[in-house]
């Protein structure tokens, strides 16, 4: 199986895959929508509409500014093809038949099983790709299969990304730029504003909403879960693999503006220049910063665990993001919604592929101590913790788990804790732990569970092939893992309880027992897992 960064992440077009075999569009189906009239295709029993637009031009004097109403269009549009993603690094997105990033990336996709009177519960997705890439058009998500085997409606978006999603100008801009630092966060809130204005017509039910997210759309959906803005929209969440607990700090996204100001010879002042700039020299820059050493993580910012701060993202402005989404707590506003939490086992194990670091599937005790070194300085107090934790780990195990930890593993049972001490709505949590048999070149460990490999399972996207691999692996448990994966998101979506048929019941995360979901072929709730290394890391935040 040749597995690329590419074929990793995925792409999408108007074909889709289903039980390896690919389903043509078999006709058309016309909806209407408060901008006007759409056309979509049939596909294997599910309509399609991609590229919607959802909100109005952000570009040219709208740049920077939160998105107005989308502008109507006569007659019929066009919407069998992906919309425009945003604008973002080479080889950000993996789409077929995608266009090239703009700045004009307000669209959506939404596949339903009928446009009738039904009122099915709602998946709202938030693709990942931290805050700088991605779209909505991977094959490893295309919600066809959710919406035809569990009769709900499923929605995907494109939003502003990077620089032009998150630079932060309310404290120079004026009035009409409020809300600046948080401009893809605040793309999201509109589109989750047409699903409630809309999606009615979709077969949707506007009052039974999930939204959800993987990696940066995890911690998309972790601000969401904070935001006023969104609060009216949804009814309940999911985070995986991408704990947001804190973000950018107001004075932090402040000094990052100045030094885009000064790199681009722009006073304070003339800001307004700002919206001449080319889109393609932004970008430019937006990488060139993205390399800086960071304000809040050389300050020690993110306590918890979570995502590393990141050079343009959500800033905290106490208005459209009030407060850290979940530090120190979890967000009252969302107290009543139910919340699934959870992370991969094995997430490093997707970064050290994408980066050709063969050296950490095959590092020995030596090795092991030389990584650790420069990150820890108790680094024998947390090998040691985790020899006694497992006891058959490799040093290669020892160090993939230690870095998914960090990465995604600390942050999501923080939340898991934290929403669980509201004693309010439940929170679920879980660790996907289907390994993947896959071995990289020069290796000597498989990848197993790791960064992004549950796409496919909670899509029910198995057998999606890119480059003609079919990237959860060739093994027949597949299936089994990806139908009870699957059920498991969808019927949160229709009742706030995760659960599937023939699988374990999902019961609530306590403080006292702490279940978690174990998501493998085999479904299996475990009390506590890896307890002694929660309470590692624990103790060791609070020193």
């Amino acid at each position: 199986m040749e597995l690329t960064r590419r074929g990793l992440i995925g792409a999408a077009g108007p074909m889709l895959l289903l039980s390896g075999r690919a389903l043509a569009a078999i006709g058309d189906a016309i909806a209407e929508t408060e901008g006007g009239k759409i056309r979509g295709a049939v596909i294997g029993g599910v309509r399609i509409y991609r590229g919607i637009p959802y909100a109005g031009s952000v570009s040219g004097e709208n740049r920077f500014k939160p998105a107005g109403r989308v502008k109507p269009w006569v007659g019929v549009r066009d919407a069998a093809l992906p919309g425009a993603p945003s604008i973002q690094p080479p080889d950000g997105t993996f789409g077929i038949d995608e266009p090239a990033p703009a700045e004009d990336c307000l669209n959506l996709t939404v596949w339903t099983p009928a446009n009738d009177g039904n009122r099915r519960p709602v998946m709202f997705y938030s693709h990942g790709g931290g805050f700088s890439s991605g779209s909505s058009a991977s094959v490893l998500q295309d919600g066809a299969n959710l919406a035809r085997l569990y009769d709900v409606v499923v929605v995907a978006t494109n939003h502003r990304l990077g620089l032009l999603g998150y630079l932060y100008l309310d404290g120079i801009a004026g009035s009409d730029y409020a809300g600046s630092g948080n401009c893809g966060m605040l793309d999201i809130i509109a589109a989750l504003g047409w699903v409630s204005r809309n999606i009615d017509r979709f077969g949707g039910d506007p009052s039974n909403v999930m939204i959800f997210g993987e990696s940066g759309g995890g911690a998309k959906t972790s601000c969401l879960y904070a935001m006023p803005g969104a609060a009216p929209h949804f009814n309940k969440a999911s985070i995986e693999s991408g704990p947001g607990i804190r973000m950018t700090e107001a004075e932090d996204a402040t000094r990052l503006t100045e030094k885009v100001l000064s790199e681009l010879g722009i006073g304070t002042r003339d800001w307004r220049r700002l919206l001449n700039v080319p889109a393609a020299k932004l970008l430019e820059l937006q990488l060139r910063l993205s390399g800086m050493p960071n304000d809040a993580t050389a300050r020690g910012g993110n306590p918890g665990g979570g995502l590393p701060a990141m050079r343009f993202s959500p800033v905290v402005d106490g208005k459209a993001l009030p407060a850290h989404p979940f530090g120190p707590a979890a967000p009252a506003i969302s107290r009543n919604k139910p919340l699934i939490v959870g992370y991969n086992r094995d997430e490093a194990a997707f970064f050290a592929f994408l980066s050709g670091d063969v050296g950490m599937f095959n590092v020995d005790e030596a090795g092991l101590r030389k990584r650790l070194r420069p990150l820890f300085t108790d680094y024998e107090q947390v090998i040691a913790t985790y020899r006694r934790s497992r006891p058959a780990a490799s040093p290669a195990d020892i160090l993939i788990a230690v870095q998914s930890a960090r990465f995604a593993g600390i942050g999501s049972v923080a939340i898991a804790e934290r929403k669980a001490a509201e004693q309010s709505a439940p929170a679920f949590a879980y660790i996907f732990n289907y390994p993947l048999e896959t071995v990289m070149p020069g290796a000597n460990r498989p990848l197993g569970p790791m960064h992004a490999l549950e796409i496919p399972f909670k899509f029910n996207n198995v057998d999606a092939k890119i480059h003609g691999s079919v990237l959860a692996g060739k093994r027949s448990e597949r299936y089994v893992a990806g139908h009870a994966m699957s059920e498991m998101w969808a019927t949160f979506a229709r009742t706030g309880v995760p659960g599937a048929v023939g699988q374990p019941k999902w019961p609530a995360y306590s403080l006292d027992r702490r279940p978690t979901m174990i998501i493998d072929a085999a479904c299996q709730v475990k009390d506590d897992p890896y307890g002694e290394e929660r309470l590692f890391w624990q103790r060791r935040a609070n020193a």
